[in-house]
């Protein structure tokens, strides 16, 4: 496949989280994403638009480590098998691409996840079970282009956590590409999203050794 010249776009457009999504061909996308000034971004496609993200700030970062805290710590208390991932790219070539804060695949899921160097093909692998965002600056993309990202990429759970307010949103994801907001987990039986929220407004008051004994507390079966 030829890959498509891409223009260099101006820096004031990949700075923090507020970026807007531009218009263009996968091919575009592709070229874009193999400039050294981007490698390192976010990198998301959907329906025909890309968006590039560089870098996050220290809030972002630590409500991210504590949400995967919170979710690998249930998985343990529970015997939950599960495999993380931050900051893992898929991608559906021509169609769309994703780099989410955080995923996880569980139980049977565990085995088939992805692995090696490359980004992984969703031809070849399947999604993950769940997806998770930080929205920062990004709230309103993370509910609406990124939420039907996911919708078409076929996660079974989407997570979107406000840093300013730390409100959780969490969707389960329809096989008809729709998704509903959710109060439970689907994917992790008997976790509460008001659980999570919980633990999230702890955490601005415990350091995280504290706040995963609080919560180890209050999940033990």
């Amino acid at each position: 496949m030829t890959i498509a010249t891409a223009k260099t776009l101006p820096n004031d457009q990949f700075s923090g989280e507020t970026q807007t999504w531009q218009t263009g061909s996968w091919e575009t996308f592709l070229a874009l994403s193999q400039q050294p000034t981007y490698q390192k971004a976010k990198a998301y496609y959907c329906q025909g638009a890309y968006q590039f993200i560089m870098g996050v700030g220290a809030n972002h970062a630590a409500i991210n480590l504590i949400v995967s805290l919170l979710v690998e710590l249930y998985c343990i208390m529970r015997g939950i098998p599960f495999r993380g991932l931050t900051n893992a790219s898929y991608r559906k070539p021509g169609l769309r691409e994703c780099q989410p804060d955080s995923s996880f695949y569980f139980g049977d899921s565990v085995n088939a996840s992805p692995t090696g160097r490359e980004i992984p093909d969703l031809d070849n692998y399947s999604p993950p079970d769940l997806v998770i965002e930080i929205a920062d600056f990004s709230l309103a993309d993370d509910l609406g282009m990124k939420r039907l990202l996911y919708e078409e990429m076929q996660v079974k759970e989407y997570w979107v956590v406000d840093v300013s307010s730390l409100e959780m949103f969490a969707f389960a994801v329809d096989q008809n590409l729709g998704s509903r907001r959710v109060q439970q987990s689907v994917v992790l039986e008997g976790l509460a999203m008001d659980a999570i929220t919980e633990a999230l407004h702890k955490s601005q008051a415990l350091d995280n050794a504290q706040l995963g004994q609080w919560w180890m507390g209050k999940i033990k079966p």
